[in-house]
């Protein structure tokens, strides 16, 4: 079921019945990238998909990455209906949970956080710079295969060619002005000086291969929340729930399915 939230800014897919889930998607992707685990996710929660701002039929925001949690924050507060919330964020979407939990205290009951973290080193900064300018001065097709290198290993990509064609057509299908935006917000972010906010329980996740956001990433951020746990996806990028699905549902059930069965109690 397709509705709009947020004052009607925010479009989403609604799946399923049970405690809120909500799932934010990558920058090099869109929300299609959690196809292979909203399913089974459904049988025990209620999935709320929603495309970020900008992206598909969300409207864009003013501001950088505040502005965009902001907007998120008021999708989860309308989705959860008053009920406990969890949120789930991959790549650019975990920046946004995080920046989101960092802003809006409570907003969430635990987070799911794959692959991302709260500062990147300075090649990281760089290689978003350039995204940026090639994106803007030459398209997204003249860096898509960059943006496939950061989603999936070349080992990968040459044994899925079908699934690679998806996600080169979905990341086409970027904005290019909300991609800049997004690139230059994550080259500029610092969020490690505020993670003592988020006291709500964090499970962390990383792929072993992820190039986008390397595990040292990661592990900095276990380390520096007050409540987090650290769970490393082996053979695995930048997008788990896509390239292994079950490994990253094995992961994430425990953690998801140990908090319904407390509240339900």
């Amino acid at each position: 079921m397709n509705q709009f939230f947020a004052d009607g800014t925010v479009n989403a897919e609604v799946f399923g019945d049970g405690p809120p889930l909500v799932l934010f998607h990558s920058l090099l992707s869109d929300r299609t990238s959690f196809d292979r685990i909203v399913p089974p996710l459904a049988k025990n929660f209620r999935v709320i998909v929603p495309e970020l701002p900008g992206f598909g039929s969300s409207q864009a925001v003013d501001g950088d990455l505040p502005a965009v949690a902001d907007r998120m924050a008021a999708c989860v507060r309308e989705a959860a209906a008053g009920q406990d919330v969890m949120v789930l964020g991959n790549g650019y979407g975990g920046f946004v949970a995080l920046q989101m939990a960092i802003r809006h205290p409570g907003i969430a009951a635990r987070l799911v956080l794959a692959d991302c973290g709260a500062a990147f080193s300075e090649p990281g900064r760089e290689a978003f710079r350039n995204m940026a300018t090639a994106a803007r001065g030459k398209g997204l097709a003249a860096i898509t295969p960059v943006a496939m290198r950061r989603l999936f290993a070349p080992e990968y990509q040459e044994a899925h060619p079908d699934l690679m064609r998806e996600r080169e057509a979905a990341f086409l299908r970027t904005d290019v002005d909300v991609f800049h935006a997004a690139c230059m917000a994550l080259a500029g972010l610092d969020l490690r000086a505020e993670l003592a906010k988020v006291t709500v329980p964090v499970l962390v996740m990383v792929g072993d291969q992820d190039e986008a956001t390397p595990p040292p990433m990661s592990e900095e951020l276990n380390a520096l929340l007050p409540d987090a746990r650290l769970h490393v996806l082996k053979g695995c990028a930048h997008v788990p729930q896509l390239q292994a699905p079950d490994a990253f549902l094995e992961a994430i059930d425990e953690f998801l399915l140990g908090a319904a069965a407390t509240r339900a109690a």
